[in-house]
């Protein structure tokens, strides 16, 4: 298992925090994901993994959950 944090820009609420949940989520080998928010700031999304996910599938998730972006 590996955990990785993440800087993301862009999410503002609660419902922004559940659309990068999901998507992250999907992605293969994703056994959980944390989200400290920072509204309209720069949050922390830890992101448990089987093993280490590739930046591209991870902004990708990001972009698909509403155009959020790796900080």
């Amino acid at each position: 298992m590996t955990s990785i944090d993440y800087a993301v820009a862009g999410m503002t609420c609660e419902h922004c925090a559940r659309a990068v949940t999901e998507e992250l989520s999907a992605l293969d080998g994703v056994t959980a994901v944390t989200i400290e928010l920072v509204a309209g700031g720069v949050s922390t999304v830890t992101v448990t993994s089987a093993a280490p996910l590739s930046g591209p599938d991870v902004a990708a998730a990001l972009d698909e959950a509403g155009s959020y972006t790796l900080a």
